[in-house]
């Protein structure tokens, strides 16, 4: 009973009923449900809603009002923790350590991500914008492009290194339509794969890498571009990154990085995400991020789009449920892993819908350029 009225009391700090009638309110579908999370946190919470021991009608609802209430550090536990603690002390994004979320997360079925990312196969934030109202989200996609390139102010000839490549479409897009050379840095075999097929005949050269090898590149790039890779760097790592991207940024250069960014700032992620989804990620603060590029860069424009975020998980999830009877039975795809995926995606849109959870772009240069205009 303590159990149950804990829970009880927590969820109603964020106008969260247990039993309600709204679309976010709680349904418990087993009485277990209070003493596992009450021992578990959100790891359990999570485990617990993939198990079918609890539903919400509206999962990004119930989220946004969690995240709102800020009561995560009530969900902690001993084994979180220790992990931070962890997170401290050692690298948890070491070289070795990196290649986790390649097999867990980014190799899984392609005809998932297919499915659920569209045509650009674009696996961030799209661009929508203020006056995006009616885009659909592969309009949205290819104007995201169009920004990372008009921000870059990229010319015909221009030699372009990505940092985690994804599936190979800016780095297309930026060879095939702005007529530029790229060299891309990836982990993900998958994927890595998929682009090189996707960018055949074109000067992109994907190299089946770690993002830190691109350190002992002889070669300096007029621009340099991570899209979606910061979040898997780890707070060890934040300052040699930027060193890297320094050194291998030419002079006159310009460097984009595109990343999901917390209010404050962590060692390490939650649990249940962790285990799941993202094996070693960790979002950046923007303390984080400007100590770490500290007299590497100058910071010529931070641009916030989270927003934009929300709607595109939103359409992502709209195009995984539609393909669901297709991919069930694919590879292990089961009634467990909609769950999760569905948990996944509504969970973070309702972080970004409760603005605890951002997306920048940041533009950065040598401080050897005379004046940068910032686009949008």
């Amino acid at each position: 009973m303590a159990a149950r009225d804990w829970l009880i009391s927590l969820l109603r700090e964020a106008d969260i009923e247990v039993g309600g009638h709204r679309p976010w309110d709680l349904r418990v579908l087993d009485d277990r449900l209070y003493v596992r999370i009450a021992a578990g946190g959100s790891l359990a919470a999570g485990e617990a809603y993939m198990d079918g021991w609890w539903d919400v009608e509206r999962l990004d609802e119930f989220f946004a009002r969690v995240h709102r209430a800020r009561f995560g550090a009530r969900l902690a536990t001993l084994p979180l923790a220790v992990q931070a603690a962890l997170g401290r002390i050692r690298n948890l994004q070491s070289r070795r350590r990196s290649w986790r979320v390649a097999k867990q997360h980014y190799d899984l079925s392609n005809e998932l991500y297919a499915a659920m990312l569209g045509p650009t196969m674009q696996y961030t934030c799209a661009y929508y914008g203020p006056a995006g109202g009616t885009m659909s989200l592969d309009e949205a996609q290819v104007r995201k492009f169009e920004l990372v390139a008009a921000k870059l102010h990229l010319q015909p000839g221009m030699s372009v290194l990505e940092l985690g490549g994804g599936f190979g479409e800016l780095a297309r897009v930026l060879a095939e339509r702005h007529r530029c050379r790229v060299v891309s840095y990836n982990i993900s075999q998958h994927q890595v794969e998929f682009a090189r097929a996707r960018c055949a005949g074109l000067p992109v050269e994907f190299r089946l890498q770690d993002y830190r090898e691109a350190a002992v590149d002889p070669a300096s790039y007029d621009r340099v571009v991570s899209i979606g890779l910061m979040e898997h760097v780890g707070p060890k790592n934040y300052r040699d990154f930027f060193s890297l991207a320094r050194a291998r940024l030419a002079p006159g250069g310009l460097c984009l990085v595109h990343t999901i960014g917390g209010n404050v700032s962590r060692t390490v992620t939650d649990p249940w995400i962790e285990k799941y989804i993202f094996p070693g990620g960790v979002i950046p603060s923007a303390r984080q991020l400007t100590t770490a590029l500290e007299g590497s860069f100058v910071l010529e424009d931070w641009h916030n789009f989270g927003p934009d975020y929300e709607r595109t998980l939103f359409a992502w999830e709209a195009n995984f449920r539609a393909a669901w009877p297709v991919l069930r039975g694919q590879g292990g795809l089961d009634e467990r892993f909609f769950r999760m995926w569905r948990y996944y995606l509504n969970g973070t849109a309702g972080a970004f819908r409760a603005r605890t959870l951002n997306l920048w772009q940041l533009v950065l240069s040598h401080g050897d350029i005379p004046r940068y205009v910032p686009v949008r």
